[in-house]
């Protein structure tokens, strides 16, 4: 079997990197950088103007022109200018999800502005007493005629400060066990009622905290049955961990063996002489591959209709912990330039002191490590719970 990464976008690379060229304004990574906001609106606006945020979806519910192919081209380009899409990709795992489980109402209205650009979706799962048992949601959505009103608090709303809604999930039903008592809203967040406030992480990213207050939604902003959104939640899940940025540009390992041969030690020796760093970094190697090969897997899974569940948890759980181990180990082998926080700083070494400090969250989002373990255990494996019920 042939290994051997493909280009899959290889006739729209050009193409892709002109439409950068001309679109991409060189202000926009700073800003990022020294904002913690990883969501530019500019940007957005402009992939939403050439059609190429609504490029998969079918023509009935807002798809565009633009060739899918080209529109991954431009992304990955984008993505290797180190710039962010946090809210577009948020918005692209919940309108997938809408395109599952949503009535035809929705699927048009929401798919449609989403390609527009009119609409970005922030996520409203986790909150400040439940951490990643997401099912023990104590938000609360009560019916009210043909309206929901909703109270309670989110922790860890990303994107929430340039978002048009946010999925938010709620507890409708307290008489059921946790997990049969959920449901999901698209609550615009210009809602009366609707609070944020900012949350600085030791990555650098603003994310927020979020407040409801008596909010009222229509019902028709209901995504899913009512009492039925762990079902919706585990196909956003889905998503979620199993469709992750496409890897581009140079590795870790590629940059660090750059590096390694750029540096000598005290006697003169290049760093890259010594086995031990060679080890290292043939190891990162190695498990890289072995993050994309989980990847592509899960790209395959979408693109032939299916749906990565376990296999995007395999992902998920695999690429965030060895991804946090590769930049532990290339700060080690750094030494003490590595500690020096600088993000703007055009070195190896702060590019690894930035990414370590921002990997901190990669192992909890979407799900910790621990809630992924289970998971494989328990669906995989077959093991009884390590909990009582």
């Amino acid at each position: 079997m042939e290994f051997e990464p493909e280009d899959h976008y290889a006739a729209h690379r050009a193409a892709a990197k002109a439409w950068v060229a001309a679109h991409v304004e060189s202000g926009w990574l700073e800003e990022q950088e020294l904002t913690g906001n990883y969501q530019t609106p500019e940007l957005h606006l402009r992939l939403a103007r050439d059609g190429l945020l609504g490029a998969a979806w079918p023509a009935e519910f807002g798809g565009t022109d633009a060739d899918p192919e080209f529109a991954r081209a431009v992304f990955q380009e984008v993505l290797g200018l180190g710039l962010r899409l946090d809210g577009w990709f948020s918005t692209q795992m919940v309108l997938n999800t809408v395109l599952h489980v949503g009535t035809d109402e929705q699927k048009r209205d929401m798919l449609s502005a989403g390609a527009r650009g009119e609409m970005v979706i922030a996520l409203g799962y986790t909150e400040p007493s439940c951490g990643s048992d997401v099912a023990a949601a104590k938000t609360r959505a009560v019916r009210d005629g043909d309206e929901w009103v909703i109270n309670g608090s989110k922790m860890f709303t990303s994107t929430a400060q340039e978002a048009s809604h946010v999925f938010l999930l709620t507890r409708t039903n307290v008489d059921v066990p946790k997990h049969r008592g959920l449901t999901l809203f698209m609550v615009p967040l210009d809602s009366p009622g609707v609070e944020i406030r900012p949350v600085h992480t030791i990555g650098g990213q603003r994310t927020n905290a979020t407040f409801y207050s008596d909010v009222r939604i229509p019902d028709r902003l209901r995504v899913g049955p009512v009492d039925g959104g762990w079902g919706v939640m585990r196909t956003a899940l889905t998503y979620e961990r199993g469709l992750s940025a496409p890897l581009t540009g140079p590795t870790w390992a590629d940059r660090g063996a750059d590096w390694a041969r750029s540096v000598s030690r005290d006697g003169g020796s290049p760093v890259i002489d010594d086995p031990v760093v060679r080890e290292r970094l043939a190891r990162i190697a190695i498990e890289t591959e072995m993050t994309r090969l989980l990847a592509v897997r899960n790209a395959w899974i979408v693109e032939t209709g299916g749906m990565p569940a376990l296999e995007g948890t395999v992902h998920k759980l695999f690429s965030t912990e060895t991804g946090q181990q590769h930049l532990a180990s290339l700060l080690d082998l750094i030494g003490e330039e590595a500690v020096i926080q600088d993000p703007m700083a055009d070195s190896f070494p702060q590019a690894v002191e930035s990414a370590f400090r921002k990997a901190v969250f990669t192992t909890i989002a979407g799900g910790s490590s621990e809630v992924q373990r289970e998971i494989i255990a328990e669906r995989a494996l077959g093991l009884p719970k390590n909990r009582p019920s």
